[in-house]
């Protein structure tokens, strides 16, 4: 009882936790998501002022050409699959790993659509005569589109390994309780749905730009 009250007691004892006490606490690889991600901003702005630059002082008409339709279905398909892993840490909680690999699995597939008309788009563009090895701001299209399905992929292979064992574990009652109440699936989980949301993000606001400026 006196051990509580003094706990209570002490200066600052019920004050919320400084930023720092917080990254403290934060888990290394979530740490080490966080940087990755700022590190892939970064490298993404730098390519939207670059592509923005280089529109500017090509001084060409906008809507000289119809903006590839299947970037915009790719868009509306990737804010989907964004919803759906959503889904997989209320699944986590409430210890439906087999709906949680249902889950998982829609939105894989959803990944892949989305990587599949990326690829129409660029079909698109070269019908348009827009090509990679054509004018620069045609150039900065592909390049700033490829270099984000190629972060997406990363993302889905670690959503396929992820996938793989939780269908493993919803196949047996034991496995699927040691697969519950481990830590580590618990923030793989978290790691995948903060890159997925932020992959998701980082394209919505990409697509914006190409609108405005293509």
């Amino acid at each position: 009882m006196n051990s509580d009250r003094e706990r209570k007691d002490k200066v600052g004892a019920n004050r919320p936790a400084s930023t720092f006490q917080r990254m403290e606490r934060m888990p290394p690889l979530l740490m080490m998501l966080y940087l990755g991600m700022v590190g892939i901003g970064v490298l993404f702005l730098g390519l939207v002022v670059a592509f923005a630059y280089t529109r500017y002082h090509e001084d060409l008409p906008r809507g000289l050409h119809p903006f590839p339709k299947f970037f915009s279905i790719s868009t509306i398909v990737l804010l989907i699959s964004s919803y759906v892993l959503a889904q997989g840490q209320r699944l986590y909680r409430a210890d439906d790993v087999l709906n949680l690999s249902r889950c998982l699995g829609a939105t894989l597939l959803l990944g892949c659509i989305f990587a599949g008309l990326q690829v129409l788009g660029w079909r698109e563009l070269m019908v348009q005569n827009v090509f990679m090895d054509g004018a620069d701001t045609g150039k900065y299209i592909y390049m700033i589109s490829a270099l984000h399905v190629a972060h997406l992929l990363g993302g889905m292979l670690f959503l396929l390994a992820l996938l793989l064992r939780t269908i493993h574990a919803s196949r047996d009652a034991v496995r699927t309780l040691v697969f519950i109440r481990n830590p580590y699936r618990r923030l793989q989980l978290r790691l995948l749905s903060r890159f997925w949301h932020f992959v998701d993000a980082l394209w919505v606001m990409l697509f914006v730009v190409f609108v405005f400026l293509y």
